[in-house]
């Protein structure tokens, strides 16, 4: 133990940190030691850790102390355990409280503790005298003492138990003052000392109950968040006890172990909670009608504690519970803000409402399932009927019901926002909850729309926005239910301000659909809101409504978007015109005469009229950019800032009635003026900047309103010290309204702030405003608002008025907050604070730059506030960042350095908090604004003063300040601090280990400032230098005492430290500590732990994701439960996938999906059955059936197992929730992506699974998660479509699941279903059909049958009165089918494979319909692709698929649907017995339109910008075109306009030249090759054609036919000649690019395997343009021709057949007898016998071509002296070639030559040539054959002497055979039959013998003459004629012989004759 390497850690450590790492190795040792190894050195190691108690250890290093004394005593032998206890007591009853004792004796308190934590009853009785002299020295602890008493308590209580009975009720009394105490970490270690001891002692939650819950009230007074958390879960705790102690006593039908503990039923202890909520506490239910007369409304920190409360009691009696009570719970929760107590003003109305909402949302957004929320649903529904029901509507009763209407509005509100939260989130899973017709949700939901009061009406009119949000086929129906009820309730202002209200929040949430509504909707609410506006003089008291809602509806149609807004803007615009006053004299005549009723109308008028137009400029910002409309919309606007300026004594004259409106006004303009271009209205700047500044100063304003832009405008770093990282808890929407009373170490952060107060009632506007449709919208109140906007506008402003104005504003604000006092003066220097930062914003943005006197004006300002007195901390942080904005706008070095050393100075000299905290950060500030390089030389000043402020421990608040400046120091120097980061790291660390955990802001920024310091170091991190290496060392220290504290906020900035250090460092962080760590804080209640730990495991899953598996299974090991988190086998995966059903915060959430990815992406190859079986479990189990009451089937799960072990001793009441609809659709696209990253062969073994996923999900009741799984299902059929099943050969894998294929897709075509699942559906079925999996045509039905019932939906859309949604949606369902038609088409033509005719029979019914809906299609797609110049002729009525009005929208879906139509369309024209749809046209021409069509179509799609066209659409267009031109009339169409002909050639030329794919290239020659030959045919015709007179044309006329003419020009823009020829160079030169005529250097060093396919093709199409040309136009292209002929022979032998086929054709064309031709010719033939001469990889190539030349070309060519002689030698040369190819050649082609006709070219060539052959013949060499290649040298060789018998004359045969006859009975044999001999011998034996029986009948005479000359030649031939017939005889005998039956017997008698041969 005592071998640590102490001494080198002195060395390089201080004495501290020293200890400090060697009790974290000692810790960490003694957790895995065992008694045995530490038996010899315990009494050692217990006198050492003692020794360091009496050291003054910190706070860190006291907890590791207490760690390891307890490990020793429960790991070793517990003899000294009592002495060490008598010690520690010993230390607390010293009397001596000098702070230098202090440590030692916290030290001594947690030792105990801790040892009676883990020891627990082993510490026997000793625990009364700890706990006596604890309690006693408690009275006169000072803080620190009391937090570490009040902890020790708790671990008292926690170890003994019930055993420590005796002295519950002595901690009790001294934990009650502690839970009040003035500090708010004792309240906190109060309340956790209580909770523990809550468990323990009965009486608490009996007599003591009510008095302790009192307490926790008061505790919750002035407290800070943290203790609100701490007490909410010691009082939810209490509360929850009562129903627990009943819930186990009915169980067990047991009698309570104390009958004196009273009962609580649940109404009576929710009551406790109530009269908390509702008073504070005051007493215990003292009766209603005290509450109600009571005194003013309840403190607001109580409320939010209590409300806390309510969350942690449903909590702890888990959902189970919940769903039994959950009418009971709701009407108590709701009832709670229907109470007057809880709405004593409007903002506590407000602020009460979100309490409940809060509680609803967690108890019931998170706590329920999905089939849960849809009860709860149900049950809020059922409490708004009855509250409806209780309302008298009728007008003579309002009086009397109002107060309780009044109060009654917020339970609604509370009601109705929760119903349209749960149904958000709900989706489409709520649509049978919506069309449950036994309680409508929709109708009750409506039927608040006429409620009396607006709060009510529009929370009603945003809970149907959610519900159409969620389920789009409610849209249109409640659009045409609020219409009518506009009309049918014309004469009530409440329901014409209800259901206008409820049409603008739908409108609103139809962006957020992907369904989208019907393009007239928009139309008929339009003419709605005109009527609501021209009816609104006709009667005064419907006035104020009707103007209200005219223009809201106005607003909320320009919301739909461009396509809706753009036919209505003219009538807009009039609307707006008629709005304002014209003229100045119009404002003068309305300002003589109108009244104050007059003025609201017209003042509620024009804002809603602004209202209307921002919300054009914000949702259509395209159609205000033309000069016309931009020019109309300014002038309304214009006309309402004159009216503003001028109306002052009006507003004089009419005081308060008119200052709302008015204020609306204000608002309203400026929201529009900041969507404007500031240029546009330029002229107005002075008017408007007097407006502004009057507005934020409060010139008009009694009331202190300040603006809440202030935090946003702020940096988001200085968060931390303004405490918004509240807004990012759990709680943060509750929290906000604790804003103004929060503190911040004794200084209050913004006290007139409006946070938390925002309400739909301030700005109906927001009912249809962008918006994610999350959470309902909470605008601020209107003061607020106002000055929100102004602030905004006043920053545009700024950077563009003139430098006088600008200095005159800013001598105004000094002004201003000179001229006011105390809290108005903040108020004001808040508001100028906000407006200059938002200025300064601007200026930054405008690239502009501030004067010198200005920016000394702006720096005076934010001095004045930095020294003042009391300033909250907000206005101190504005003012610090206001001086960093000057110093970067001024970009001034001189002003920069003043600036900084001001602040210094006053660092220097000051000594009071506020002046320090301040211009602390102030430094911070100027730093980060000017960079590391802006003030290098004040960077070391600024440093050793910040340093020297984080060590004051007289404030905590200047420690926190001045660490934060510090760590902006180090962010804004980068490299330049480098220098300083040893010293900050050693006062961080310094701090860590002496600050108190209480000090939780000092904590968090030393985290951040750390956190800074190792982004400066960076990879050096990696370096092993000694500098280094302590520096890592001391970082990780530091993260560990970060880890090491109690508060998560704190572990929080550790988990970030490490996460930073693991970017840098990765090999020295310790994943084996860190990765149980991240996973434990998962089960945090703390967000930012949370979000803190996701971010950093993300993070190592980028890396190790193997790693952190492993080791979270490692975790799992160690039980069901790790803190409250639950790891099964499915591991961290298997937790995610859980956390996604119960977080709410989008980032996390997208953090999470982002870790499993990387994960997946890592580990799903490996570990495949594992990641399937979690994706299927998450898909399948919330797919059971069974309702809330059948749920023990679905919990046996086997993550729920787990769940329930873990849970036992609570009754099985916490239940994990059951993945709801985005979980599972995340886990189908993690299904996805496994799928698409595994070979097909490795997921068989899983495809029942992936079937069964896929089904699951295309038949849940989510559209989102039905996509999905028709994606799957599709991708699934592409993968395995032709996958074999390995255990019945020739079947398919896939045909086994045909059935559940079938089902899957069954519900997609059901009339209900969303067009959109329709689409998916139809392309997974012809991806199914195509496959052609199902081999029966039965099996395929069921399929197609769905398909054919799809086609009726493609008649004309249905009017639109019955229409759903829009009708871009209703053109992809239609276009999505006919695509599906196409590709089944496609592949039953084959045009891709094999054509089948069981699928053709199955589409041929439906071919005449569907060709022409192809047609219809493809020629809207074409009407859509026009450019937008082009748009005033597209057709008025739209197309046959897409309307007019919708043609934006379907311009993609055409995109994505119309390759397939096309081709599809192309294959019907060209099929064989083609029943084209064209007689069916009534045009004259129909087949010549159909053409251009297709034609057209293809051509343009292939014109792409280079690059965009996919390799899919090129493939399909080229078959597409292929197709057409293989029908007769369009090859005529194509070729009667000759520039189609040349367009498509070069269509064709540039892919040839732009695609690689072979493919590609070989359909474009196919395409060339059918254009060559209709060309050809039509040209062939044309000149065999008969003219006038019968006559046929004479050769001269014929030969002047086709290109080139007479001249023999071709004209490159029109020839197709030229244009082919250009692709087939093309073409050759991309394969063989030495062939290129002006080579490229990096085209010819590249050698590149030609294709032989794609060079014959391309020699075909060469071979056919003579034949298109004229004589003289031949004579032209002629030479290229010839050239590219003979260049390839040599680059590419393996094309040379084409090549020698085209120079056949050149050389045997009639016109080739042409002078020229023939030299031509010639020329090429020189080349052909140069190339032979050179050696090549196939010297056969040019013999052969010669040989061409000879055979074909006319003889005059060949007969030049100078090229006959050549070639003679070059075929004497292959003669005596070594290689044995060329040689046989050679010989074939010699016989060819020896018969040409024209005897003067063969003789040269027999003369020359036969002899040699003849010589050979006569050599040895002959008969030396060692292979076929030599033997066959030998046969052919005598096959060309034979032939020139033949061609010899009569009388000199006999010399001929005289030398052929001898050489063949030469070869032949003694006796061939010898197995010795060579087998080629044998068969040239063979050879002879025939050729010498075949010529002796041919030349009897001869023959006779030559064996008479010679005996010897005739003996030799009779012998091998003998033997030859008595070898066929024998032969014949073994045969028969073979044949015979094996039973006859050998006959006896043998004959004399034999009759063998006897036939």
């Amino acid at each position: 133990m005592n071998g640590v390497d102490g001494k080198q850690l002195r060395l390089t450590l201080t004495s501290a940190v020293f200890i400090f790492e060697w009790l974290r190795y000692l810790d960490k040792v003694l957790g895995a030691a065992q008694k045995n190894d530490i038996k010899g050195c315990q009494k050692q190691l217990v006198q050492q850790l003692m020794n360091h108690i009496h050291e003054s250890p910190g706070p860190p290093t006291r907890q590791l102390i207490a760690r390891c004394l307890a490990t020793l005593f429960s790991v070793g032998d517990a003899f000294l355990l009592f002495d060490t206890v008598n010690q520690c007591n010993d230390i607390l009853k010293n009397k001596d409280d000098s702070p230098s004792f202090l440590p030692t004796r916290l030290a001594a308190i947690c030792c105990v503790g801790t040892m009676y934590e883990k020891l627990g009853r082993m510490m026997g009785r000793s625990y009364e005298e700890t706990v006596q002299i604890l309690v006693k020295s408690l009275r006169n602890a000072e803080s620190q003492t009391r937090i570490e008493i009040m902890l020790t308590l708790e671990k008292v209580c926690a170890g003994m138990g019930s055993a420590a009975c005796n002295i519950h009720k002595d901690v009790y009394k001294a934990a009650r003052p502690c839970l009040i105490d003035r500090n708010m970490a004792v309240r906190c270690a109060a309340s956790k000392c209580l909770l523990e001891l809550l468990k323990h002692a009965p009486f608490l939650h009996g007599p003591e109950l009510e008095s302790l819950a009192t307490l926790c009230f008061r505790a919750f007074d002035g407290s800070n968040y943290e203790v609100r958390c701490s007490v909410a879960r010691l009082l939810g705790h209490l509360i929850a006890t009562t129903q627990l102690g009943q819930k186990e006593s009915t169980a067990k039908n047991a009698i309570p172990a104390n009958k004196n503990l009273k009962v609580y039923s649940l109404d009576e202890a929710m009551g406790i909670l109530m009269s908390g909520f509702l008073r504070g506490g005051v007493g215990f239910l003292k009766g209603t009608g005290e509450i109600i007369k009571g005194s003013s409304g309840v403190n607001r920190e109580v409320r939010v504690g209590v409300t806390h409360a309510y969350v942690n009691f449903v909590q702890i009696l888990g959902s189970s519970w919940l769903e039994k009570n959950m009418k009971l719970f709701l009407c108590h929760v709701l009832y709670l803000v229907a109470n007057p107590k809880a709405a004593s003003s409007h903002v506590d109305a407000v602020y009460s409402r979100k309490c409940i909402n809060f509680i609803l949302r967690s108890v019931f957004g998170k706590m329920f399932g999905e089939k849960a929320q849809i009860t709860a649903c149900k049950q809020i529904a059922q409490i708004i009927v009855k509250e409806m029901n209780s309302i008298d509507f009728n007008p003579e009763n309002a009086k009397e019901f109002n107060q309780e209407t009044l109060f009654s509005q917020h339970l609604l509100v509370c009601s109705l926002q929760e119903i349209g939260s749960l149904i958000l989130s709900l989706g489409t899973t709520a649509h049978d909850l919506i069309t449950d017709q036994s309680l409508n949700v929709i109708d009750v939901t409506m039927s608040v729309l006429i409620h009396p009061c607006q709060a009510a009406r529009l929370a009603a009119a945003w809970c149907l926005r959610c519900i159409c949000v969620a389920v789009p086929s409610q849209i249109s129906p409640l659009i045409d239910r609020c219409v009518t009820g506009i009309e049918q309730y014309r004469s009530s202002p409440e329901a014409i301000s209800g259901y206008s209200a409820a049409l603008a929040a739908v409108l609103g949430g139809v962006k957020l659909s992907p369904l989208g509504v019907p393009h007239t909707k928009g139309k008929v609410i339009f003419n709605t809101a005109e009527e609501l506006l021209r009816s609104a003089s006709q009667n005064s008291r419907l006035s104020l409504a009707r103007t209200s809602a005219g223009w809201l509806l106005v607003g909320a149609v320009a919301a739909l978007g461009p396509a809706a807004a753009r036919p209505l803007l003219p009538r807009m615009l009039l609307l707006w015109r008629n709005a304002f006053p014209r003229s100045a004299k119009e404002l003068e005549s309305e300002k003589a005469r109108g009244d104050v009723f007059t003025w609201q109308v017209a003042l509620e008028g024009r804002a809603g009229a602004l209202a209307a137009m921002h919300s054009l400029l914000l949702h259509c910002p395209s159609l205000a950019s033309g000069e016309d409309s931009g020019r109309r919309l300014l002038q309304p606007v214009e006309a309402a800032l004159a009216m503003l300026t001028s109306i002052s004594s009006v507003l004089k004259t009419y005081g308060q009635q008119l200052k709302a409106p008015a204020a609306m006004v204000r608002l309203r303009l400026c929201e529009t003026l900041l969507l404007l271009s500031p240029h546009s209205y330029e002229s107005s700047y002075t008017h408007l900047l007097r407006m502004l500044v009057a507005e934020f100063t409060l010139t008009e304003n009694p009331a202190n309103t300040t603006t809440s832009q202030l935090k946003s405008v702020c940096h988001a770093d200085d968060a931390i010290l303004l405490a918004t990282w509240l807004q990012e808890t759990d709680h943060g929407t509750i929290e906000d309204q604790m804003e103004p009373s929060r503190k911040g170490e004794g200084d209050h952060l913004q006290t007139h702030s409006a946070a938390g107060s925002g309400a739909l009632e301030h700005d109906p506007c927001c009912l249809f405003r962008s918006g994610n449709g999350e959470a309902p919208p909470g605008p601020l109140p209107l003061g607020v608002a106002v000055i929100d906007a102004a602030v905004l506008l006043f920053g545009q402003l700024f950077a563009r008025v003139t430098p006088r104005h600008r200095t005159q504003t800013l001598d105004h604000f000094s002004e201003c907050v000179r001229a006011a006092r105390s809290s108005r003066q903040e108020a004001v220097q808040l508001n100028v604070f906000a407006a200059l930062l938002s200025g300064l914003r601007g200026l930054a943005a405008a690239k502009a730059s501030l004067s010198n006197d200005e920016a000394k004006r702006a720096a005076a300002l934010s001095s004045g506030a930095l020294a003042a007195t009391g300033a909250p901390a907000v206005l101190k942080a504005a003012a610090a960042e206001t001086l960093g904005r000057l110093a970067r706008a001024l970009a001034d070095p001189r002003f920069t350095a003043e600036l900084i050393q001001a602040s210094i100075e006053r660092l220097r000299t000051a000594r009071d908090a506020a002046s320090r905290t301040g211009h602390s950060l102030a430094l911070g500030a100027l730093h980060r604004h000017v960079g590391g390089l802006g003030a290098a030389r004040l960077m070391q000043t600024s440093v050793s003063i910040l340093l020297a402020l984080g060590q004051d421990r007289a404030s905590a608040a200047v420690q926190a300040w001045a660490l934060h400046a510090l760590r902006l120091c180090a962010d804004a120097g980068g490299p330049m601090f480098r220098g300083f980061v040893e010293q900050s790291l050693a006062a961080a660390l310094r701090l860590l280990l002496e600050t108190p955990p209480a000090s939780v802001d000092v904590h968090r920024c030393v985290g951040k400032l750390l956190s800074s310091l190792i982004t400066t170091i960076g990879p050096e991190l990696q370096g092993n230098t000694s500098t280094i290496c302590m520096a890592r060392s001391s970082f990780l220290c530091a993260c560990a005492a970060l880890q090491g504290h109690p508060e998560p906020v704190v572990q929080a900035e550790a988990t970030a430290c490490l996460q930073q250090l693991h970017l840098f460092a990765p090999k020295h962080v310790n994943l084996s500590s860190l990765v149980p760590t991240l996973c434990r804080a998962l089960s945090s209640d703390h967000l930012l732990l949370r979000k803190a730990a996701i971010s950093c495991l993300r993070q190592l899953a980028q890396r190790e994701a193997k790693e952190v598996c492993d080791l979270a299974l490692t975790l799992a090991s160690e039980g069901p439960t790790v803190e409250g988190l639950i790891i099964t086998e499915t591991g961290l995966p298997g937790v995610f996938f859980g956390l996604l059903d119960t977080e709410t915060d989008a980032g996390l959430i997208k953090d999470i999906h982002d870790t499993i990815i990387s994960m997946l992406h890592v580990l799903a190859t490996e570990h495949l059955p594992q990641w399937l079986g979690l994706c299927k479990d998450v898909l399948t189990v919330a797919s059971e059936p069974g309702e809330g009451d059948q749920r023990s089937g679905l919990d046996a799960v086997p993550e729920d197992d787990d769940q329930e072990q873990f849970h036992a001793e609570e009754d099985n009441q916490q239940r994990a929730v059951q993945p709801r609809w985005p979980t599972r659709v995340f886990a189908a696209e993690c299904a996805r992506r496994v799928l698409s990253g595994c070979t097909a062969k490795r997921l068989a073994p899983q495809l029942p699974d992936l079937i069964r996923m896929a089904f699951i999900a295309a038949t849940s009741d989510s559209d989102p998660l039905r996509l999905e799984g028709l994606k799957m299902l599709r991708e699934l059929i592409d993968k395995f479509a032709m996958e074999p099943e390995p255990e019945f050969p020739g079947h398919l894998l896939l045909e086994q699941f045909q059935a559940q294929v079938s089902a899957a897709l069954r519900p997609a075509f059901t009339g209900d279903t969303a067009p959109h699942v329709t689409a998916a559906a139809c392309e997974a079925c012809s991806a199914w059909i195509g496959a052609k999996v199902a081999r029966d045509a039965a099996d395929l039905r069921r399929v197609h049958q769905l398909m054919v019932s799809s086609l009726t939906k493609l008649g004309k859309p249905s009017a639109a009165g019955t229409l759903l949604y829009n009708e871009a949606m209703i053109t992809l369902e239609r276009l999505a089918i006919l695509k599906a038609w196409a590709e089944v088409y496609i592949v039953a033509a084959g045009a891709r494979g094999p054509p089948d005719a069981g699928l053709l029979d199955l589409v041929k019914p439906q071919l005449s319909t569907l060709a022409n809906h192809w047609l219809n299609a493809l020629r809207d797609r074409a009407l859509l692709a026009l450019p937008p110049e082009f748009s005033g002729q597209l057709p008025h009525d739209g197309g046959a698929f897409y309307t007019a009005e919708t043609a934006e929208a379907a311009r993609s879906h055409y995109v994505a649907a119309w390759p397939p139509l096309l081709l599809a369309a192309a294959l019907l024209l060209s099929a064989p017995a083609s029943t084209t749809p064209l007689e069916d046209e009534s045009n004259n021409n129909p087949q010549s339109d159909y053409f251009r069509l297709l034609f057209g179509t293809c051509i343009e799609a292939l014109c792409g910008p280079r690059g965009t066209e996919s390799p899919y659409i090129v493939d399909t267009c080229l078959r597409a075109l292929k197709a057409i031109l293989e029908v007769n009339r369009t090859r005529e169409l194509l070729l009667a306009d000759s520039s189609l002909v040349v367009e498509l050639c070069n269509v064709l030329h540039r892919l040839v030249l732009t695609q690689d794919s072979v493919d590609c290239q070989f359909l474009c020659m196919g395409v060339l090759q059918q254009v060559l030959k209709a060309a050809t045919d039509r040209l062939n015709d044309e000149r065999n054609r008969q003219i006038d007179g019968n006559e046929t044309r004479t050769v001269e006329e014929r030969d002047k036919l086709g290109e080139g003419g007479s001249n023999g020009e071709l004209d490159p823009h029109n020839s197709l000649v030229f244009a082919a020829l250009e692709i087939c160079l093309c073409l050759i030169v991309r394969q063989i690019p030495a062939l290129s005529p002006t080579p490229h250097p990096a085209m010819t060093g590249a050698s590149r395997c030609s294709d032989s396919h794609l060079l014959t093709a391309a020699f075909t199409a060469l071979g056919a343009l003579p034949g298109l040309c004229s004589l003289q136009g031949s004579l032209a292209i002629l030479p290229s021709l010839l050239y590219l002929g003979t260049g390839i022979l040599k680059e590419a032998p393996s094309a040379a057949p084409a090549a020698l086929q085209l120079l056949r054709a050149l050389a045997s064309d009639s016109r080739a007898t042409d002078a020229e031709w023939c030299l031509l010719l010639q020329s090429a033939l020189a080349k052909v016998i140069d190339l032979a001469k050179m050696p090549g990889p196939d010297e056969a190539a040019p013999l052969l071509a010669i040989a061409v030349f000879i055979l074909h070309a006319p003889s005059m060519v060949v007969a030049a002296p100078n090229l006959q002689y050549p070639c003679l030698n070059h075929f004497r040369q292959c003669l005596q070639s070594q290689d044995a190819a060329t040689k046989l050649k050679c010989i074939k082609t010699l016989k060819s030559l020896f018969s040409h006709p024209q005897k003067a070219v063969a003789t040269p060539y027999i003369h020359s040539l036969a002899p040699q052959l003849v010589e050979f013949l006569y050599s040895e060499k002959s008969k030396n054959m060692a292979s076929n290649e030599d033997f066959c040298i030998t046969v052919e060789t005598i096959n060309a002497v034979e032939s020139l018998i033949a061609l010899a004359e009569p009388h000199n045969r006999i010399q001929m055979l005289s030398l052929l006859v001898p050489v063949l009975v030469n070869y032949l044999l003694q006796n061939p039959h010898e197995k010795t001999l060579n087998k080629y011998l044998v068969s040239l034996h063979d050879v002879s013998l025939q050729k010498l029986v075949k010529i002796g009948p041919t030349y009897p005479k001869e023959f006779k003459k030559l064996m008479t000359s010679s005996s010897d030649l005739r003996t030799k031939l009779e012998t091998a004629i003998r033997r030859s017939q008595q070898n066929h005889i024998k032969i014949k005998n073994e045969v028969n012989i073979n044949n015979q039956p094996l039973s006859i017997p050998t006959p006896s008698i043998k004959l004399k004759t034999d009759f063998s041969n006897f036939s």
